[in-house]
């Protein structure tokens, strides 16, 4: 053998040598595939919708007119009267008696006007989205006192160009109250658009509930949903929905606290409020914010029915929001609030013969929405707390046995406060206890090991509220990036490792407007006519679509990845499907390599799903301009059925490996 082929031959042993080390020395991660530890609930991943950040009102409630009752603290707050041809008191607030729910309305004297003499333009909620070819429906409720008064309709840019319009002319005179509507197409598509009434004739007419939706909304149906936020949710396939809120449910005293038999019927008889909100942080003032109620109890069930989710309501138990008034009801006058929780579990379950099942059928659902979760109290904390929710507790579990009561822990994850209520609940055998995170990327890090020691037959955990903060709780530098996202995708392996004691978790908030927000990071943003999902948005939508039924004993060198090599992974198997699903977490700056072990499997397809999300950049953000900056990429690859699964984690992603069994 000559020297050259010798050297050539040398060359090629040592490669060989050196990628069998190298072979020998990737970390195994290894998955007990035939033996399933425990049961994931359906409920595992849902969403936390609240009236925050313009969540409903001017958010997924898509009415564009704002204040449309003129009950504002300022009737005519979001309203501009034009006058060219008018005199002082052609245009008044009056207040109606005997109608609580909704008094004011509005009274236009017209004297012999035309087009353009007289009329009044609402601004919408921070303007209102106008898509070009799109129908409008519009409607009022009106009374002719004398004459004959003609309502031009008007949709108009940010200009002032007319882009839409038609022409209502009321057919009714007298002193009932009468609803007309007419609809009208848009001729050009308009971020900032308003919406303007002139009033033509000789009389006088009043005006209420003055009302304008696209027709695209959710499942097309009248006076409902913005379509494409609905869809952001339904895309999730969530497990539960949790409404209304929140420190809504509180209200800033008992007043302004959230009462749900307030948001059923006929939208005008619905009670509107200030929202909480309002006032709530200087830095971000928000006084034109209020709760319509246009969107209430039975949208919010007809919601989750929609999207596939369980109904998960939060009621208040006679506190008010503690870090604003604190304000409580005496325990010997509770009653009515207990009476609130036994009649909207009727409302929701009970046959149409009942009293609270007659009103759910006369809205419109004769079927009961198969309510099994409840919420008593939001983020209520002490021995008033829990004096109150044992009376609670034993007043609904005497009539309604199979409702699971979700109870708060609080504000915090640890601390005096959270210790005290932790362990009066468990003493109680509360079902489900729901505890709050908004912490640092590294809080979520330390803490993936969260459960791993937390009593697996006692009461079940609600990881109801987190979000990663890049900056601190509360703060306007808040971002969504993709550094926050990756410390959640982490901790959330930890959550999914201990679903035999975390049977629920959502993201919280869940909507805010570009203009609108109070509060910041969000999972989803919307404009008037746009809306994203974050990066945070993508790591809850890739844990709650791969899912599965049961955990697996998912281990590198005998122990759970919880940030060993800055990596945090879960197995699951999901027996409806037979497919083990892997996740993984790669904090890291490196990328790393790592072969999965499927043990106790033969055989396995050798087509797998693999889905990564990823950026080099941890300060990476979604956008309007570049909604998909960090955002899944999935593609179908190819393994060897004769060796280990060979998987390379890119740095800074969150991996899901889906293989199907054979």
């Amino acid at each position: 053998m000559n020297l050259k082929k010798l050297s050539i031959f040398s060359l090629l042993i040592a490669a060989i040598t050196l990628q069998g080390k190298t072979h020998a020395q990737t970390p195994v991660i290894n998955i007990k595939a035939t033996q399933p530890v425990a049961e994931i609930q359906p409920t595992m991943w849902g969403v936390f919708f609240e009236d925050i950040n313009m969540g409903a009102d001017g958010g997924i409630y898509a009415e564009l007119v704002k204040n449309r009752s003129f009950e504002f603290q300022k009737p005519l707050m979001g309203w501009k009267v034009e006058r060219k041809k008018a005199e002082e008191g052609d245009v008044i607030i009056q207040n109606r008696q005997g109608n609580t729910a909704n008094p004011r309305f509005i009274s236009i004297k017209a004297n012999n006007t035309s087009k353009g003499d007289i009329g009044i333009t609402n601004e919408g909620f921070k303007g209102m989205g106008i898509k070009k070819g799109l129908r409008y429906d519009f409607s009022v409720l009106y009374r002719h006192q004398n004459g004959h008064v003609k309502l031009h309709l008007e949709l108009i840019d940010a200009k002032g160009n007319i882009i839409g319009g038609t022409l209502l002319t009321p057919t009714s005179n007298g002193h009932n109250w009468k609803k007309e509507a007419i609809s009208f197409n848009a001729t050009e598509t308009e971020a900032k658009g308003k919406f303007r009434i002139w009033f033509e004739g000789n009389g006088e007419i009043d005006l209420d509930m003055v009302s304008l939706f696209p027709e695209d909304t959710w499942k097309k149906r009248p006076g409902g949903m913005r379509a494409d936020m609905i869809q952001l949710l339904a895309d999730m396939k969530p497990g539960f929905i949790r409404f209304p809120g929140g420190c809504i449910v509180e209200g800033i005293d008992l007043a302004n606290r959230y009462q749900w038999k307030k948001t059923l019927g006929p939208i005008e008889e619905r009670q509107l409020i200030i929202n909480r909100w309002n006032v709530e942080f200087a830095h971000r003032p928000s006084p034109d914010y209020f709760q319509t109620f246009g969107l209430g109890f039975f949208e919010y069930f007809q919601l989750a029915e929609d999207i596939g989710a369980e109904a998960l309501p939060i009621l208040n138990c006679g506190m008010a929001c503690q870090f604003n008034t604190a304000e409580v009801v005496p325990v010997n006058e509770l009653e009515p609030y207990i009476q609130d929780a036994l009649d909207l579990i009727e409302f929701a379950n009970a046959e149409p013969n009942t009293k609270w099942g007659k009103v759910r059928a006369d809205m419109g659902h004769p079927a009961p929405f198969d309510l099994k979760f409840l919420g008593i109290g939001n983020e209520n904390w002490g021995p008033q707390y829990v004096e109150r929710l044992k009376i609670f507790t034993k007043a609904i579990k005497a009539k309604y046995p199979h409702i699971k009561l979700v109870n708060s822990a609080g504000t915090d994850p640890s601390g005096d406060r959270f210790d005290y209520l932790n362990k009066e609940l468990r003493a109680m055998n509360a079902d489900i206890i729901d505890e709050h995170y908004y912490r640092t990327p590294d809080w979520f890090l330390k803490n993936a090991g969260r459960y791993d020691a937390y009593d697996r037959n006692g009461s079940k955990i609600f990881a109801g509220e987190y979000a990663a903060q890049s900056d601190k709780t509360v703060s306007v530098n808040n971002r969504n990036n993709w550094k926050c996202a990756l410390s959640e995708a982490a901790f959330m392996t930890g959550l999914e490792r201990n679903a035999q004691v975390v049977n629920m978790a959502s993201y919280a908030p869940l909507f805010a407007h570009a203009e609108g927000w109070q509060w910041t990071p969000d999972l989803i943003w919307v404009d008037n006519l746009r809306s994203y999902g974050t990066p945070n948005y993508h790591v809850q939508k890739l844990y709650s679509t791969n899912k599965g039924t049961h955990v697996l004993n998912t281990t590198q060198h005998g122990n759970p990845l919880t940030g060993q090599d800055e990596l945090y992974a879960s197995g699951i198997l999901d027996k409806k499907t037979n497919e083990v699903i892997l996740k993984v977490a790669n904090v890291s700056d490196k990328e790393q390599v790592r072969e999965v072990n499927l043990e106790g499997i033969k055989k396995f397809d050798v087509k797998a799903k693999l889905i990564v999300l990823k950026n080099a950049n941890p300060e990476a953000l979604n956008t309007f301009e570049n909604a998909t900056n960090v955002s899944p990429v999935e593609e179908t690859i190819i393994l060897n059925p004769k060796k280990k699964i060979s998987l390379i984690l890119a740095p800074n992603s969150f991996t899901v490996l889906r293989v199907k069994l054979l």
